[in-house]
């Protein structure tokens, strides 16, 4: 099956940290340019990393940039975001997506919520 499956959020206190995860099937991974987009509360879909095929380029939103970090394995077909220092504003369903040329690939999306 064609599928991305993310996991890793929850529930975490300002100033924390969390790492997400994604898993590719289905699909030339390798091939792939990745990202991470989320969705807060009452607001749109919001691009937040992505990351080449090959590993580069790496690129941030602004909003994330310095905190945030992005990679991945080709050999696990596998992305991930290293997210620390996080903030309430972080909280989000975070959605791995993938550009398969004809179109793209979107996550179900993991609850991360940054509350004390």
């Amino acid at each position: 099956e064609v599928q991305l499956v993310e996991s890793g959020g929850g529930l975490v206190q300002p100033g924390g940290s969390l790492r997400l995860s994604c898993t590719g099937t289905g699909f030339i991974f390798a091939n792939s340019h990745m990202s991470w987009v989320r969705r807060a509360p009452g607001k749109g879909l919001e691009w937040v990393s992505g990351i080449g095929s090959g590993g580069v380029p790496k690129k941030y939103a602004d909003s994330v940039k310095g905190r945030f970090t992005i990679s991945r394995s080709n050999a696990k077909n596998t992305v991930d975001l290293e997210m620390n220092s996080l903030e309430p504003e972080d909280t989000a369903v975070y959605i791995c997506a993938a550009a398969l040329g004809g179109y793209d690939l979107w996550g179900q999306g993991t609850q991360v919520t940054v509350s004390s």
